[in-house]
């Protein structure tokens, strides 16, 4: 029998491997006990938390106030900041076109450098940490809707030379970069976000054109890997690839020798939850090999995938060294990029942006 001692040391690990959504723009209770009580691993922000750059600031600041005094390690701190269709950060923040346009641009180079450079500036002035981006999916011919706007372009050559940029410039400048969504969402014909898709694409058709952009974004040191909720039938028969163990650990892992964060996509989604429960779900990610679990609505779902967890590693079903490994990766690059976490100063965000206003 384990004592309450050993769960709740056991729940503190598990919880690190968990990014939560919150509800508004100010530290709530719910919140705060998953970070205090269930060693919550990271919190991701989208337009209902933003208000400003001081009100971010702020919130930003009491987050990883609890975070340092009860767990001693800071918090992944993570935004949606691809530019373009999909940006949580609006103005006065820098406003940027997206990957689409960048990429059709006259000098695609230069503008995926200052977007990635100027991104990592303020996001890290405001106590943010993580970028979901970049997208790094090769569309087949017109993107798929929810895609349109987020893609470089049709040329994996392309693609994986900005996504790169990008990449190297997020990181160069202190923030962490999740390269998305592995093995590829180019091929999709429907929203995962609304319902379960799949992508019949041969390991020859994905080698040539879905993969290029990955295997760089690998070769110059991105920190993160979310994989997609499509099935890719000819690499898993039975399971999408958050779920796959042959995605995650097979080609990703082993095949393509990525040793960062594997980070599923939000676990609440429409291709997940129809046949798989969100705990159920998060549970199956997390042995297939992903090492960070987002869920980003309903905060009741992130205890009740910790506890199933929690269920599995006791009975077994889930070894020990399952969740070291995470463990390990997690603390890993959190020493790397946020080793020496100091408050940011709120002055200092008044200065830039009331400066940059003024410029305006």
């Amino acid at each position: 029998m384990q004592s309450t001692l050993e769960l709740s040391e056991l729940d503190a690990k598990i919880g690190q491997c968990f990014m939560a959504g919150m509800p508004g723009p100010d530290l709530d209770d719910r919140t705060r006990h998953l970070i205090n009580d269930m060693g919550l691993g990271g919190v991701i922000l989208f337009a209902r938390n933003i208000q400003d750059p001081l009100q971010v600031a702020q919130l930003c600041s009491e987050l990883q106030k609890i975070s340092l005094d009860v767990q001693g390690v800071p918090l992944f701190l993570a935004v949606d900041q691809e530019g373009g269709p999909v940006a949580r950060l609006k103005e006065p923040f820098a406003v940027f076109p997206g990957n689409e346009v960048i990429g059709q641009g006259p000098d695609e180079e230069g503008q995926a450098h200052e977007f990635a450079r100027v991104t990592a500036q303020e996001m890290r002035l405001v106590g943010l940490n993580m970028d979901l981006a970049p997208v790094l999916d090769v569309p087949r011919g017109e993107p798929e809707v929810h895609l349109q706007g987020r893609t470089f372009g049709s040329d994996p050559d392309l693609v994986s030379r900005l996504g790169a940029i990008v990449i190297k410039g997020l990181q160069d400048n202190g923030i962490i970069a999740v390269a998305k969504h592995f093995p590829g969402l180019g091929a999709a014909g429907r929203d995962p976000h609304k319902t379960d898709l799949t992508i019949p694409l041969t390991m020859e058709e994905m080698e040539a054109v879905d993969l290029l952009p990955f295997r760089d974004a690998i070769r110059v040191g991105v920190a993160g890997v979310m994989v997609s909720h499509a099935f890719y039938p000819n690499l898993d028969s039975e399971l999408p690839g958050t779920l796959s163990p042959v995605v995650v650990e097979q080609l990703l892992r082993q095949e393509m020798g990525f040793d960062g964060l594997v980070l599923t996509d939000d676990l609440e989604m429409g291709a997940i939850t129809p046949r798989w429960p969100v705990p159920r779900a998060a549970a199956d990610a997390f042995e297939a090999g992903a090492d960070l679990l987002l869920i980003c609505e309903n905060q009741n779902l992130v205890l009740e995938s910790i506890f199933e967890i929690r269920k599995r590693l006791l009975q077994g079903a889930i070894p020990l060294e399952r969740l070291h490994k995470s463990i390990d990766r997690i603390r890993d690059i959190k020493s790397k990029f946020l080793s020496g976490h100091k408050p940011h100063s709120i002055d200092e965000v008044k200065a830039y942006f009331t400066l940059k206003q003024s410029k305006a």
